[in-house]
């Protein structure tokens, strides 16, 4: 019989990549994480047996535990975060359920030099299209708690030298263009994300950051926007803010809405009846 306080991997995947995702923490014991080092998107690992330290961070949220096959790892430690105060539920069937359901996951060796909490990162000044969807898709997918440094393009690769943090979308770093692929391509390759919807979303951001419309028609679309919120944003991190909403809906239009379109009008008015 299935517990009341458990959500399957479908009606998770839902979740997955909004702003309504809800806190995912792997409890997998080392030998189990180590046959399969793969985490769910923007999930963290945790002790199953340091839950007084893992409480206070999850406290005031919705939190989805995983271990190995949803058993009793998940099923105690949600019970005793249940009885502090804590939203919990356990994911159905574990890591085993999502991953045989072929849904995204991270490749937890492309973490493994970023630091296990909280990465942040730099890149340059003014951002418009890739500045903005790298971080849209790391928020969403790699690290939720992330944050970020815009600096001049001449000074990314000292403050990230200075300040230890990780330089993107810049000439000769790990997280950049290669060949015709923009950032988000790559970071989409380093970590492993595999989806119709990311790469529906990556060819539209690659046409409008590398200048290549005949790529996808949402490209101008897209260019017009992020040059919009370049010009009503002098703070950058103002205009990150607002661009999340913008990757956001573009996430749902090409998780559910590929095919849809809109017509004016709707439909013919009823002739009038002349009397």
């Amino acid at each position: 019989m299935p517990s009341p306080n458990e959500i399957t991997p479908q009606q998770l995947a839902r979740l997955v990549g909004t702003p309504d995702a809800p806190v995912l923490v792997d409890l997998r014991i080392d030998e189990d994480f180590d046959a399969d080092p793969h985490l769910l998107p923007a999930a963290f690992r945790h002790a199953f047996t340091d839950l007084d330290n893992l409480a206070p961070r999850l406290m005031g949220k919705r939190a989805i535990l995983y271990c190995q096959k949803g058993r009793k790892i998940s099923q105690g430690a949600m019970t005793l975060l249940r009885a502090k105060g804590i939203d919990a539920e356990a994911l159905e069937g574990g890591q085993f359920a999502w991953r045989d359901a072929t849904l995204p996951m991270v490749d937890a060796s492309a973490l493994a030099d970023l630091g296990t909490t909280r990465t942040r990162w730099v890149t340059r000044h003014r951002p418009k299209i890739d500045r903005i969807a790298c971080p849209w898709l790391i928020r969403r997918f790699v690290d939720s708690q992330a944050e970020f440094l815009f600096v001049p393009p001449q000074d990314v690769e000292l403050v990230a030298e200075k300040f230890g943090v990780i330089p993107f979308d810049i000439e000769g770093v790990r997280f950049s263009h290669r060949d015709d692929l923009c950032s988000f391509d790559t970071m989409l390759a380093e970590f492993g994300l595999k989806s119709d919807p990311l790469e529906t979303l990556a060819t539209v951001i690659r046409a409008a950051d590398t200048n290549r419309h005949d790529l996808a028609p949402e490209a101008a679309g897209l260019l017009a926007f992020s040059v919009g919120l370049s010009r009503m944003y002098r703070d950058d991190h103002a205009q990150l803010d607002a661009g999340m909403a913008l990757y956001d809906a573009l996430y749902r239009w090409a998780r559910d809405a590929r095919d849809e379109g809109h017509d004016w009008p709707s439909a013919s008015p009823s002739p009038s009846v002349k009397k």
